[in-house]
């Protein structure tokens, strides 16, 4: 194992690793660094430079997420110069766009509204100007409004490098870029397979659940972590309820396996059974062939089950009676 080095990050001094990058030590020690585009598990682009810091010697700001730390070096996060510039760069993100938080179901869950706040601006210095792009509202499940969006690249990432689509990509240049599949297509005529990474990934209301919308307020919810019912793998999500109906599904990422995170279209965008009027809220027995089913209590239920069970190995042996679980 290589030896561990030693930083100043605001006059503490910080063990680190070869390697580990200014962001990735000032988060273990506690230190905290805005960011906007950087995201774990994917590549660190230093798109937003929301995270600049000052590095002692250094010509110019340097991104802390991309920057590796080297032995004795000397980091200051919270200077006049580095403040000015992370205000510059949300302030333009900010100007750039159509950040209405009144009626943005991110609101109160959105990061570069955290950005604002925190760096305690009032309004842009900038006239505020929208690209003036056409919402994508083609399908059921994923709603996208790119005149919300920053350009972070995170929802390319996350498609590309954790989900492994690649169906996301930037487009254009300079004030004409968007992000999106190819041809500048609807997700509903690309090759999406609608798993959702994109959205959960995305730090702004640029990408958001078609169906959560209006359906609660992120302060108005409810987290509860929970297994998918769909499959035998285990994936690990969190519900989001409101007045005891599901409004969004996550993939819970702090738990970690068996999906770290990640769902399919079902496991996010399926849970709709959960409350649906047809739904067998108790069992079901038919008595004799010709009978209708009838509700009964679990406990009946189960001694039926026992019974029968019971009779089939009477009658053809404990070898006749096999079991799958899922």
């Amino acid at each position: 194992m290589e030896k561990s080095i030693t930083v100043s990050i605001d006059d503490r001094l910080v063990k680190a690793q070869p390697g580990q990058t200014i962001l990735e030590v000032a988060r273990s020690a506690g230190i905290y660094i805005p960011t906007l585009c950087h995201y774990p598990n994917t590549t660190n682009v230093g798109a937003c430079r929301v995270c600049v810091v000052e590095v002692e010697n250094a010509r110019s700001l340097v991104a802390s997420c991309c920057m590796p730390v080297s032995p004795g070096m000397v980091v200051r996060t919270n200077t006049p110069a580095v403040r000015a510039a992370q205000k510059m760069i949300v302030e333009l993100l900010w100007a750039s766009g159509d950040h209405n938080c009144l009626t943005c179901e991110q609101n109160g869950s959105c990061e570069l509204q955290d950005l604002i706040y925190w760096l305690k601006i009032e309004k842009p210095r900038f006239p505020i100007e929208p690209p003036g792009h056409f919402p994508d509202n083609t399908n059921t499940m994923i709603y996208r409004d790119l005149n919300k969006c920053v350009l972070c690249g995170r929802c390319i990432r996350a498609c590309n490098e954790i989900q492994v689509n690649e169906v996301l990509d930037f487009s254009n240049r300079g004030s004409y870029a968007k992000v999106g599949p190819a041809f500048d297509a609807d997700y509903i005529d690309s090759t999406c397979v609608f798993c959702g990474e994109c959205l959960q990934v995305c730090p702004t209301g640029a990408i958001t659940f078609k169906q959560a919308k209006f359906g609660g307020r992120p302060w108005e919810l409810s987290k509860t972590r929970t297994t998918c019912t769909y499959c035998g793998v285990g994936c690990q999500m969190d519900l989001y309820t409101k007045d005891n109906k599901i409004v969004k599904v996550m993939g819970n990422r702090q738990y970690g396996p068996p999906n770290e995170g990640s769902l399919c279209v079902k496991g996010r965008f399926g849970m709709d059974f959960i409350s649906h009027p047809d739904r067998l809220k108790k069992p079901l027995i038919r008595y004799a062939k010709n009978e209708d089913f009838k509700e009964t209590s679990w406990d009946e239920a189960f001694t039926f089950i026992a019974q029968k069970m019971q009779g089939i190995k009477e009658k053809y042996g404990a070898d006749s009676i096999a079991g799958l679980a899922s």
